[in-house]
């Protein structure tokens, strides 16, 4: 597996009324990050990180204008719907839908090829992945937030995605759960030979990744 970015280009558009130029976030970017490796990308507020990410997902607002192309697996990602691209996406907040259960979170990512009985199987197996037997009724809303981290990721990975983004999933959690979750998410990517990318503020995250790391100005 692998993500292969080439000479991606990201700018804002700006009204012709106002101003017929165009703001650059990110010019020619070009990047492959192989199976089970990580790449992250940082830069202060503003500069692009999770536009980038968010193009990379198919999801960017249209007052963007892109450039390039972006391949998962030698396919071409340029023009497909989000849901179509096998893109698995971690955020600062877990996005759990808080009137199912933990159990029904982790069904809701199953793709619909699986039966019930299997379905049933599968998230049994993935709450005993990440400790949680115990947890497959309870109330998402009530566990706690490093609960909520492992449910979430579990979540991503159900849906079965080629390459994982993340974007600052760890920023909001305390030091030593933010340590902790970092070694899971990116131990589960390498058993899954996921691609990773992720965008971070902290160097910390950076050096727990390992990889390239690439630096994102204002322009």
């Amino acid at each position: 597996m692998s993500l292969l970015l080439e000479e991606v280009s990201i700018e804002i558009k700006s009204s012709e009324k106002e101003d017929p130029s165009r703001k650059q976030l990110i010019r020619n970017m070009t990047l492959e990050i192989g199976s089970g490796k990580t790449a992250t990308v940082m830069g202060p507020s503003g500069s692009g990180k999770s536009t980038l990410l968010s193009v990379i997902c198919g999801t960017q607002d249209s007052a963007f204008h892109v450039t390039g192309s972006i391949s998962l697996n030698g396919r071409l990602l340029d023009g497909l719907a989000p849901e179509k691209r096998r893109i698995g996406i971690l955020f600062q907040d877990d996005l759990l839908f808080p009137h199912l259960t933990v159990g029904e979170n982790l069904e809701f990512a199953l793709p619909k090829k699986y039966r019930k009985q299997e379905r049933q199987s599968i998230v049994e197996q993935a709450l005993k992945a990440i400790e949680l037997e115990a947890y497959m009724n309870a109330d998402s809303a009530r566990i706690s937030g490093g609960q909520r981290a492992r449910v979430s990721l579990m979540r991503t990975l159900l849906a079965e995605p080629e390459a994982l983004v993340l974007d600052e999933p760890f920023s909001k959690l305390d030091q030593d759960l933010r340590s902790r979750f970092r070694t899971f998410v990116f131990e589960h990517a390498r058993q899954r030979n996921l691609p990773v990318l992720l965008v971070t503020h902290d160097l910390a995250d950076a050096e727990a990744a390992g990889g390239p790391v690439i630096y994102l100005m204002y322009s």
